[in-house]
């Protein structure tokens, strides 16, 4: 397996051109499905950490009852509501959509995972083929039910904390069939789609980054990439990067004990800037 360590210029070197006269259509749409009522603080900020990628669109589907406090927190996001007043209920269509993850606060009720099943299969079977990040409960509800791995395309990012790699391993999930952001310090991503495998570790962050939200972010950073045309393996390290960087950035400015997950999403544009070689 090829291993390597993320620095400032292996970083710089993914990053895409923005054409100057491009438009929000040319940026792409993220679709981020993800907190049922309780629980929206996860889908707030995924989005608006997509956002902060520079995604041209962002749409959150949600139950009705975050309505709210979505449009309040998110105003730049779309909204797309699910049936039900609470939960993510029901399967949706894709073609308006760049990019897809799920996961994120979304809980493990039966008729959530039903929904989940079905939107993989959705994906799966679409004429195009679109990324797709699963996270969190998403990740929880696969490791219950393990033999919908086969209905996740190859290639798909998963974004594992500790407790939820081992029920994963625990179910007996085959994971060289994705792409694995093993979340900790340091991040490593593990890349074995479409050959020998590959390893990337990210040497930044901190423990002012174990708080709350930050995984979300990390889910929102990775899908803004994956709408912007980003192959899934360069989103993502870009994104750990970004990530990481914008995590440094807030604890030198607000010390370890007092970052919390909105504070990475403010330092986005120093990560982005500290990549380029052009922060002061």
């Amino acid at each position: 397996m090829m291993e390597k360590t993320i620095d400032f210029t292996f970083a710089n070197s993914l990053l895409k051109p923005r054409p100057q006269d491009g438009h929000k259509g040319t940026f792409g749409h993220a679709l981020i499905i993800a907190g049922k009522y309780g629980m929206a603080g996860a889908s707030v900020l995924a989005a608006k950490a997509c956002l902060r990628t520079g995604v041209g669109k962002v749409t959150v589907l949600c139950p009705h009852k975050n309505n709210d406090i979505l449009q309040i927190a998110v105003p730049e996001a779309i909204l797309r509501h699910d049936p039900s007043e609470t939960l993510f209920s029901e399967a949706i269509d894709i073609d308006a959509y760049d990019a897809v993850a799920i996961g994120p606060g979304i809980g493990t009720e039966g008729i959530t995972a039903q929904a989940l099943h079905e939107q993989l299969k959705v994906i799966s079977e679409s004429d195009r083929k679109r990324p797709l990040l699963m996270d969190a409960d998403a990740l929880n509800i696969l490791s219950q039910n393990p033999s919908w791995a086969d209905d996740i395309p190859d290639g798909t990012i998963i974004t594992p904390h500790k407790g939820e790699q081992k029920r994963l391993r625990d179910a007996d999930i085959n994971l060289n069939k994705f792409i694995f952001v093993d979340k900790g310090h340091p991040t490593i991503v593990f890349s074995s789609f479409g050959g020998e495998g590959s390893s990337f570790l990210c040497p930044y962050g901190n423990d002012g980054m174990a708080t709350a939200g930050s995984g979300d972010v990390l889910t929102g950073i990775i899908t803004g990439l994956l709408a912007q045309g980003y192959d899934s393996e360069s989103a993502a390290i870009l994104g750990v990067t970004l990530h990481a960087l914008a995590g440094d950035a807030a604890t030198a400015a607000l010390g370890s004990h007092s970052v919390i997950a909105s504070d990475i999403i403010e330092f986005m544009p120093e990560a982005f800037k500290i990549i380029r070689g052009t922060s002061h």
